[in-house]
């Protein structure tokens, strides 16, 4: 029989973002406290599994999530590139209220083709790249598991072109919360199943920015 692997895609805790804007890829967006309770109940809830691999996005959220993970793993931190948030125009803008980026006429330019979507990366990058990352980590953790800590859409779009599904979609229908974990079951290198699962479901206080 073909070896198993287990890749967790784990998506980043709450971050501290009080004027409400799409983070994206810019520095300095830190865990909340509440984000960093989320890494932790991340932590134990996977404790007793048989991770071998530990790799992160290189943004801040989420090493802050990998954090606790490392320790209880006793694992080095694998930054990759591959993990990174999506490219999107609106970085830096507030997404709600009367200020959002959907109420502004002069960005209304960059929303002429959602399917590409024509606002940021590619769905079709995001998929390679993320495609790309998962097979590394499964490759490194061979007969066991692996936690990649990313973002909401590189891991919404991989999960979408892993169950055969169009990758154009509406972001308020993403099954991809915080501190949530997309699974990925391999025997050998033939995807068998994707499961998901909220083990900090209880920490999530409010809706959060799309795409963060």
């Amino acid at each position: 029989m073909a070896e198993t692997t287990v890749v967790h895609l784990l998506r980043h805790g709450e971050v501290h973002n009080p004027a409400n804007v799409l983070y994206g890829r810019l520095p300095d967006y830190h865990l909340s406290e509440n984000g960093r309770l989320m890494a932790k109940t991340v932590a134990k809830s996977v404790a007793g599994r048989d991770v071998t691999a530990l790799f992160s996005s290189p943004l801040e959220r989420a090493q802050e999530t990998a954090a606790p993970l490392a320790e209880t793993f006793g694992l080095e931190v694998t930054l990759d590139e591959r993990l990174i948030e999506a490219q999107n125009i609106f970085e830096g803008l507030p997404v709600g209220g009367g200020d959002g980026v959907f109420r502004n006429p002069r960005l209304y330019r960059y929303l002429w083709n959602p399917l590409r979507p024509s606002w940021g990366e590619p769905y079709n990058h995001l998929v390679r790249r993320m495609r790309a990352a998962v097979v590394a980590a499964r490759d490194a953790a061979r007969g066991h598991e692996a936690i990649l800590v990313s973002h909401q859409l590189p891991i919404w779009t991989i999960r979408l072109a892993a169950e055969g599904r169009r990758l154009p979609h509406d972001p308020r229908r993403r099954q991809c919360g915080l501190a949530s974990l997309t699974s990925f079951c391999f025997e050998g290198s033939r995807l068998v199943s994707v499961g998901y699962s909220e083990p900090a479901a209880a920490l999530v206080k409010r809706p959060t920015v799309p795409g963060a």
